[in-house]
């Protein structure tokens, strides 16, 4: 007989969970790989290292959610893009230093090139996919909901789809006993429609914060349009 007081059994790890965070790795660590194989000097070679060593770092953060405020598909944009335009800044910096370069640093920057070219490019063709992708409505992800103030509670959550957006709402109640209008001007949405981009630069849809008091429940309602 199985114990009563027997753990539960781990979730198995999906391909999927492992490939992507992969990929985003391999995609921050990139440019740096190749400015190892490219710099010519200790100290400057180092100082721009550090540089693309910390955006990859930011990058990878952002990715998994550990700094928020940032898009996602953005930020790999200006990554991939700001990335090897370093690289080029470095080479022309150790270069005013060092003068011109051997044959093979000549070669092995030949090969960087054409790996930075083929870099730019799978970012663009990426950052064109999330544009195209953008341009439906679908569930906003928790972490559009705003935070509650101290003393609301979320009572419940749900979400839904319509034809042209999809919402998740949240039932918000008071551990001290408020009324639904005191409630929501500590929402601090009391004026209806709050709206702004989802995105920087490639995902342009409506992102929205509504309040209101919907059969005798407080809700707030946070929904995604599409671009239509």
């Amino acid at each position: 007989m199985q114990s009563a007081l027997a753990l539960p059994s781990a979730a198995p790890l999906t391909t999927g969970s492992l490939v992507w965070p992969l990929l985003g790795l391999l995609f921050a660590a990139v440019p740096v790989l190749v400015w190892a194989r490219t710099a010519r000097t200790r100290d400057r070679g180092t100082a721009v290292g550090a540089v693309l060593a910390v955006a990859g770092a930011l990058l990878v953060s952002v990715q998994h959610g550990w700094v928020t405020g940032i898009p996602r598909a953005d930020a790999h944009l200006f990554f991939g893009v700001t990335a090897p335009l370093v690289i080029w800044c470095g080479v022309r910096w150790e270069r005013a230093r060092r003068g011109p370069a051997s044959e093979e640093w000549e070669r092995r920057r030949s090969r960087s090139v054409g790996v930075l070219g083929a870099y730019v490019g799978l970012t663009v063709v990426g950052s064109l996919v999330a544009f195209l992708l953008a341009g439906e409505a679908n569930v906003p992800p928790k972490e559009a909901v705003p935070a509650l103030p101290p003393g609301l509670v979320a009572l419940s959550e749900d979400t839904s789809c319509g034809s042209s957006s999809c919402a998740r709402t949240v039932t918000v109640g008071s551990r001290d006993g408020l009324t639904n209008t005191e409630i929501i001007r500590r929402l601090d949405h009391p004026s209806g429609w709050t709206c702004r981009a989802n995105g920087w630069l490639l995902d342009r849809r409506d992102l929205c914060v509504n309040v209101a008091e919907v059969n005798g429940e407080v809700q707030l309602n946070v929904s995604l349009s599409d671009l239509i």
